[in-house]
């Protein structure tokens, strides 16, 4: 039998995650994963594929806002409402997707700067903005501020098989994943087509290539190696490193950590 055992939210692109006992599926993620982004001047996205150090800004939600604090800086945390606060709608850069954003103050703008070391901006994706996902893997879907889809999975089992090939295993927020679930066989996950838990069904549309967020502490910020130097050797499929397996919804609704997960169809 398998069970989901975690539920995580990245409500800000790149940054901290969140981990929750329940959530509700929504038409582009998981409620409030990947509304928010930070851009540059010019709107283009940017990750911890550039900037490492993202990985030490921590969001928590509370009721109307966002409050985001630095894990190892004294910095005063900053309070976000999730309303933006500005009045300057902008064009954003998210890969080849170009997406209408909201704007916040300068006063925020300058907090995640100056927490960051360069000039940025945060924005905001409105419910108005339709960013679809790839239609060769699923039509008429759409996705937030996510890389590409909006939901990501992965086993327990699958994370063990690759720590028992590690000399210094990694945890599971290396993956970024925002549902995991135990029970099975290591990468059981390739095999499924079609998967239900709590009120929700999702489709199973295609596995996950990693990038060098994967080699990110995301307590420290430190890069190194690993697990990109490992999966290479035993998950590298057409040039690409894969682990996990990308998701859209097929029908929404709660769902919470403990649920079991059932497979409608296999591969």
């Amino acid at each position: 039998m398998y069970s989901l055992t975690e539920i995580n939210i990245y409500p800000i692109k790149s940054l901290g995650g969140i981990s929750l006992q329940s959530s509700l599926v929504e038409d582009r993620g998981l409620k409030y994963d990947r509304r928010w982004m930070l851009v540059y001047q010019n709107g283009i996205f940017f990750t911890q594929r550039d900037h490492p150090n993202m990985a030490l800004l921590q969001p928590a939600i509370e009721e109307g806002y966002l409050t985001i604090e630095h894990k190892q800086s004294k910095i005063e945390e900053i309070k976000i409402p999730f309303g933006p606060d500005g009045s300057v709608d902008l064009e954003v850069v998210v890969w080849d997707d170009k997406c209408a954003a909201k704007t916040y103050s300068k006063d925020v703008d300058d907090w995640f700067s100056d927490a960051l070391g360069f000039k940025c901006r945060l924005v905001y994706m409105p419910d108005s903005t339709n960013r679809k996902v790839n239609p060769d893997y699923a039509k008429n879907k759409t996705v937030s501020f996510a890389d590409a889809y909006p939901f990501l999975i992965i086993g327990e089992q699958s994370l063990s098989d690759l720590n028992n090939r590690l000399e210094n295993p990694l945890p599971m927020n290396r993956f970024r994943p925002n549902f995991v679930f135990s029970g099975g066989e290591p990468f059981d996950e390739d095999k499924w087509k079609r998967i239900a838990f709590g009120d929700a069904e999702f489709t199973v549309v295609k596995p996950c290539a990693r990038c060098t967020i994967t080699t990110v502490n995301q307590n420290t910020g430190e890069r190194g190696k690993e697990p990109l130097t490992t999966l290479a050797k035993f998950r590298n499929i057409g040039g690409k490193v894969l682990f996990g397996q990308n998701m859209v919804d097929e029908n929404r609704g709660e769902t919470n950590v403990g649920a079991e997960l059932k497979v409608l169809k296999w591969l």
